[in-house]
């Protein structure tokens, strides 16, 4: 695609903390904006900080500043949302650092300048402002973790499950993992599973590409890896209903195979999550 596209990317920090997103990595995050070839015109984050708390706990405030710097790092402006608590009827406490009302704003705003917007969110309220950003001629993508909006999924122009995406949230025990390769462990979903049989095939995104549409991994182009499967390999947890659901997301090893060339085995399968379950 030609280096003119011009790209926005726009993401509801708190939002994607609280909903599985938590250690997202925004050097990974800004490879897969960028996998189309287009120009990163817009790299928009919004966060929340305590600044009340920041006084009383230095190692909250050494840890605030250093994640807002490693972002300003990878060439992301960093909105600042302060923390404000309120007290509610019954005298609790309550905080909230919402803005939603910004990013909105920004993407409306910004939209002139911009041919192809990734939100990075899961909140429902975005529906309008995906609508209006729509008819103002830009493509808009989604990429969300859990408690995804279903209504925000259906309009945006393609929805991109966080959890599939190479390297984009860390394998947190495995520090050192090498996505893909034999050994490594990676996410994915369940293509085809045979109960009769005993065994399936799992399918895992190998690396960011420009052709993630190509999702059959028998195309030369497709970005994809099929995996077999052996019942004796899955978790007491995954189920069959979770196998047939494709909003199940499995995370496994995967080892090289002994019977087929080239090809590779899943082990020790077990449920990262079902989305929207």
């Amino acid at each position: 695609m030609s280096p003119s596209l011009r790209v926005g990317v726009f993401v509801d920090a708190e939002n994607i903390k609280y909903n599985g997103g938590y250690q997202m990595r925004y050097d990974i995050l800004r490879r897969f904006a960028a996998r189309l070839g287009g120009t990163l015109l817009r790299l928009n984050t919004y966060i929340a900080f305590d600044r009340e708390r920041a006084k009383q706990d230095p190692e909250y405030a050494k840890k605030g500043r250093y994640y807002q710097q490693m972002m300003r790092d990878f060439g992301w402006k960093v909105t600042v949302k302060d923390v404000r608590r309120y007290v509610d009827e019954d005298g609790n406490i309550n905080t909230k650092a919402n803005a939603d009302l910004d990013m909105a704003v920004d993407a409306m705003t910004q939209a002139e300048r911009l041919d192809y917007v990734i939100l990075v969110s899961g909140d429902g309220d975005f529906l309008e402002v995906v609508g209006a950003l729509q008819n103002k001629g830009c493509r808009v993508e989604l990429i969300g973790f859990k408690n995804v909006s279903r209504q925000l999924q259906r309009q945006v122009d393609a929805f991109h499950c966080g959890y599939l995406i190479p390297d984009l949230l860390p394998i947190y025990y495995e520090s050192r993992n090498a996505w893909g390769k034999p050994g490594s462990c990676v996410r994915g979903v369940c293509t085809k599973w045979f109960a009769d049989k005993g065994y399936g095939f799992l399918r895992f995104l190998n690396h960011i590409s420009p052709d993630l549409w190509i999702t059959d991994p028998r195309e030369p182009d497709s970005p994809y890896i099929s995996v077999f499967c052996h019942a004796n390999e899955l978790a007491e947890e995954v189920t069959e209903e979770l196998l047939y659901n494709r909003d199940t997301i499995l995370e496994f090893y995967l080892q090289e195979s002994e019977q087929k060339d080239n090809g590779l085995v899943a082990n020790n399968v077990r449920l990262a999550f079902a989305v929207n379950r």
